[in-house]
């Protein structure tokens, strides 16, 4: 009872609350994400699954409900934790962030996967680094703003020094390359930091020269000039580079209203690469349609929408900024990854949050998720 009574009183003198119940409402959204993601991983990789030498139906399934678990023990401990605990470690995650990028170039533990040099192996299992740059950047972005807050608008202490930090980050990633990343966390960040008390001006400003770097970009690095190519014409080398976005519009479309319906993709039949991955949704429009997969980025938006209350009645400038970074992150990663596959963007291989297959961008997410739940809990009546 004592206890109770010093963590009310510790929440009043930090930012006017109590803490209360968490928002149950958002802990249902992720629950029912992850559950309808388990079932369509489940569908999706059946084939493929199969065709490993395990010869496993379930083969993928299994793998992901060992990452799923860890990731919601991640989950609870994070929602446990006082989300303030984390301010007091702000340089230490940007630290972090900057060691967990730099791995990817240490022979040895390095792993490359196409064009890309954005894993690791440690005894035989692949991370993502990546994955965790997008919760351990926020973390010290987050508090980093609060610091500077009324201070922003100006370069030297605003400005010059989120472009500088922000600037590092980037560049190690386009070293991996790993662009479909570097735009969600960019992005991200830009939103914090306008939240933040960041100047718009500013912000137009980056967001014109980033522009002027994607067209160079585009230049040196053909297979990225390839992905944009195959944005605006679908048709250019159907059957080799633009081949993934093809057979990804041929399953949705396939799909109509209604879907073939659960287990009948014809398209996950080594048809579309990576169904376990980034190219998932494709197989869940064939096979549910376009009103369930619909429902699905509707629930996502819903998602935003209770991260954006959690955010608006935040108890401090700290919660206020974390809560929007993270819900932005999975939020605008859902939307690239499916926008990709439906071709109203380049694709960017980014996965699709709790649903694709992956460790390590389950692990991340669950942990952010714990973080926002943390953060609802002391929040502001509304």
């Amino acid at each position: 009872m004592f206890k109770k009574l010093q963590k009310k009183l510790a929440g009043l003198l930090r930012g006017g609350t109590i803490e209360h119940d968490p928002d149950y409402i958002l802990v249902g959204i992720i629950g029912v994400i992850i559950i309808f993601g388990l079932i369509m991983l489940s569908s999706a990789t059946s084939a493929i699954s199969y065709a490993t030498k395990h010869q496993d139906l379930y083969y993928f399934l299994k793998h992901q409900l060992v990452g799923l678990a860890i990731g919601l023990i991640a989950f609870y401990v994070f929602s446990r934790i006082d989300y303030h605990f984390w301010k007091k470690f702000a340089i230490g995650f940007l630290v972090f962030s900057i060691i967990l990028l730099l791995l990817v170039f240490i022979p040895g533990l390095s792993a490359t996967y196409g064009q890309a040099r954005s894993w690791i192996n440690v005894f035989g299992y692949s991370l993502q680094p990546s994955e965790f740059v997008k919760i351990s950047f926020l973390l010290y972005l987050a508090a980093w703003l609060e610091s500077r807050r009324g201070k922003l608008s100006g370069i030297l202490e605003g400005l010059g020094p989120f472009l500088v930090v922000l600037g590092g980050v980037g560049l190690l990633m386009m070293l991996q390359p790993d662009f479909g990343t570097l735009f969600i966390i960019t992005v991200t960040s830009l939103i914090v930091y306008y939240v933040g008390g960041g100047s718009f001006k500013h912000i137009v400003a980056i967001l014109l020269v980033g522009m002027l770097a994607v067209m160079v970009m585009v230049r040196i690095k053909p297979y990225q000039a390839d992905r944009f190519r195959c944005y605006s014409d679908p048709t250019y080398s159907a059957n080799d580079v633009c081949y993934q976005v093809n057979q990804s519009l041929i399953a949705v479309g396939s799909g109509g209203i209604w879907g073939r319906g659960l287990g009948n993709s014809r398209q996950k039949f080594m048809y579309i690469p990576e169904v376990s991955g980034d190219s998932i949704f494709p197989i869940i429009g064939e096979e549910t349609g376009l009103f369930f997969s619909g429902g699905l980025i509707v629930v996502y938006l819903a998602l935003f929408y209770r991260g954006y209350k959690i955010s608006r009645y935040a108890g401090d400038n700290f919660g206020k900024h974390l809560s929007i970074g993270i819900v932005s992150w999975i939020t605008l990663q859902a939307l690239i990854n499916i926008g990709g596959m439906i071709n109203f963007m380049p694709m960017t291989g980014v996965p699709l949050p709790f649903i694709s297959y992956g460790g390590s961008a389950m692990l991340a997410a669950l942990s952010a998720a714990g973080v926002l739940v943390n953060i609802s809990k002391h929040t502001r009546a509304s």
